[in-house]
């Protein structure tokens, strides 16, 4: 895919990469490779269980199901190059390969963001009107949000990278991140970036803070159901259903606002680092662990499996 590429003076950008000091290089190569391998196996495998036990086919499971295959997505599109880099010590990425990576990333991120909202949206659902929550959250509804939440991630992604990769690039080719983000990509760019941080600003504002609100007023109504149930055993069981979410809404939310809802004079390169290593690779790993860990449902699909294996194991010794 080409953006203009006769507006840029560069045809390859250098990553700097996480680190400089040769003796971080393969003990950080072996971490990201189990924490890759982690989110692989964790993510791929719910989609596999949920798909698999149809205990699991529910809107909220395929919610999940679709969550999980965005984690997957956009931990691959930043982790693998990052191993290499590592391993090799080529960081060098094309002008178009660069595009491409800002591109999906952005798209999943969005995508995920949305799917989060509707994730609570049908925890509200299930907790404040119950006997009304299957003829609420159809397979059309939950196939309409789902595409809707694509949608939106990539109209986004394809506005974003488009604006960014129509400026000219002739300060430097070195971006000093190790991934093709947005703020090191506008700090290399010499163009006016004016207007291009101000459509950033708007996109992005609406596709985190719509979702959020969706998510804040969902939980409201959620907490104020919580408190009209008299058993102690009826709020507890009403709030572990949707206690997976919240830690999963608050781990994603918080790292996304402090990563891009500042002003990029005051971001510093090397906090932006840690931070976006917590979001491209730890919560994609443990949004799977989040969900199996606190999720009867979950974990009782994952025993079925381990018991239907160890029986074909033992049926094929004896």
């Amino acid at each position: 895919m080409e953006f203009m590429e006769n507006r840029s003076e560069v045809n390859e950008f250098i990553l700097k990469g996480i680190t400089d000091d040769p003796e971080l290089q393969v003990p950080l190569f072996i971490i990201f490779t189990f924490i890759y391998l982690t989110t692989l196996v964790g993510n791929l495998g719910m989609i596999a269980l949920i798909s698999r036990d149809s205990h699991l086919h529910s809107p909220m499971y395929f919610f999940l199901s679709n969550l999980s295959l965005v984690d997957f997505g956009y931990s691959s599109t930043i982790t693998p190059k990052v191993m290499i880099g590592l391993l090799t010590g080529d960081k060098i990425i094309s002008y178009n390969e660069c595009a491409a990576q800002l591109f999906f990333f952005s798209a999943f991120v969005v995508i995920e963001s949305f799917l989060l909202a509707t994730m609570a949206y049908d925890r509200h659902a299930a907790v404040c009107k119950p006997l009304h929550y299957t003829t609420t959250m159809t397979s059309t509804l939950c196939a309409s949000l789902v595409s809707g939440a694509h949608i939106c991630g990539f109209l986004t992604s394809s506005i974003v990278t488009g604006k960014i990769f129509s400026l000219s690039f002739c300060r430097s080719n070195i971006v000093p991140h190790f991934f093709c983000d947005i703020p090191p990509l506008l700090l290399l760019s010499c163009s006016d970036i004016h207007i291009t941080e101000l459509i950033i600003f708007i996109l992005g504002s609406f596709d985190a803070l719509f979702p959020f609100l969706v998510i804040f007023t969902s939980y409201l109504l959620i907490f104020i159901t919580i408190l009209k149930i008299h058993s102690a055993e009826g709020r507890q069981k009403a709030f572990s259903t949707c206690a997976s979410h919240l830690t999963a809404v608050s781990i994603f939310y918080g790292t996304i606002i402090f990563m891009y809802f500042q002003p990029s004079s005051n971001h510093s390169m090397d906090s932006d680092k840690i931070v976006s290593v917590f979001y491209t690779m730890v919560i994609p790993m443990l949004n799977p662990l989040i969900y199996s860990l606190r999720n009867k449902d979950v974990k009782n699909a994952f025993r079925k499996v381990v018991r239907g294996q160890q029986l074909q194991l033992d049926h094929l010794s004896s």
